[in-house]
């Protein structure tokens, strides 16, 4: 008679170092890593406040799962535990966007201990992500455009550097750590092509990036300014050469959409990216070649960024309308 199989008891620091060697010998990023160690960490806070009698992996159930996810939703004051911004009048209650990013790091963790048969069951096995509502606001409209590209003071080395950096996002769709690593050797000038690196892409895969010629001429002339004050090939840097990181520069994109008087909307490198897809479409680039430019391995990720709203939704119809053909038009 065959023998129950016996799983170990593993400390919940005992699977997570499990779980990233795992990951890290599939090829994870650092940054993912991290992230991993990040969502996790706060899952185990709030355990060891809620269940203080559960020391050990196995011993989560859906139940405690979902217990956390309804703790997200409603009781979680946001930045909770941040050492720069306080918590004293923050909102209770995480975004939806936020509790799935939770929700999808402790499946990945989990789904690899059962892959590596470190536990039975799989207490997120039957928990799903929040439905999400469509947001239609996550892009800049035309004049809100002309409004951030208006603030940036383009007489001084930062600010012809973030004026350059926002139109390049515009034209180009570049992801934020994308455009920040840049180097010189990225850029074929003659025929405005930027190779994203497979090594610096989201999918670990390498792709073509056209420019316009108002992009590859801003880009020149950034070389050019650098190469008086620095030896590197990097190309956005700080005033003093340092490397520039996406949490500055998404800073300084904050501070230019409130100089334009613009609310409502997230001032990150992400909008922009959303503005320049949906503008794509927009102006008729069809969809494969929008997937293929901005690097998305999933067209139905694609899909999220490029969503209309009413107007833009009435204007393609009028546009293309089978009927139109045949109304005829008053003289």
């Amino acid at each position: 008679m065959e023998s129950q199989r016996e799983f170990p008891r593993l400390t919940f620091e005992q699977a997570l170092d499990f779980v990233i060697s795992a990951k890290k010998a599939e090829g994870i990023r650092d940054r993912t890593a991290k992230d991993y160690e990040k969502h996790y960490g706060y899952f185990l806070k709030w355990l060891t406040a809620s269940y203080p009698d559960i020391l050990f992996v196995n011993e989560v159930t859906t139940a405690i799962v979902r217990d956390h996810i309804n703790y997200m939703r409603y009781d979680a004051v946001r930045y909770d535990g941040h050492t720069n911004i306080p918590t004293k009048n923050q909102r209770v209650g995480l975004s939806d966007t936020t509790v799935n990013i939770r929700i999808r790091t402790l499946k990945a963790i989990f789904n690899q201990l059962q892959r590596d048969e470190l536990i039975e069951v799989n207490p997120l096995s039957n928990v799903k992500t929040l439905r999400q509502d469509v947001d239609l606001t996550n892009c800049l409209t035309d004049d809100e455009v002309r409004a951030i590209l208006a603030q940036p003071n383009q007489r001084d080395y930062v600010g012809f550097r973030d004026y350059a950096a926002i139109l390049i996002l515009l034209d180009s769709g570049l992801r934020i750590n994308e455009l920040l690593g840049l180097r010189i050797g990225d850029i074929d000038f003659q025929t405005r092509i930027i190779t994203i690196p497979g090594e610096r892409s989201k999918n670990r895969k390498p792709r073509l990036v056209p420019i316009s010629a108002q992009s590859s001429k801003l880009l020149m002339q950034i070389v050019e300014e650098n190469r008086q004050h620095f030896t590197t090939d990097r190309i956005f840097m700080s005033c003093f050469g340092e490397p520039l990181g996406a949490n500055n520069f998404n800073k300084r994109l904050k501070y230019y959409g409130e100089k334009a008087g613009i609310s409502g909307k997230k001032m990150t490198c992400h909008v922009y990216r959303h503005t320049w897809a949906k503008n794509m479409t927009l102006n008729g680039c069809d969809a494969f070649t929008l997937q293929k430019m901005g690097g998305w391995s999933d067209i139905r990720t694609m899909r999220r960024y490029i969503q209309m709203d009413t107007a833009d939704v009435r204007l393609k119809h009028d546009e293309f309308s089978p009927a139109a053909k045949f109304i005829k038009k008053r003289v």
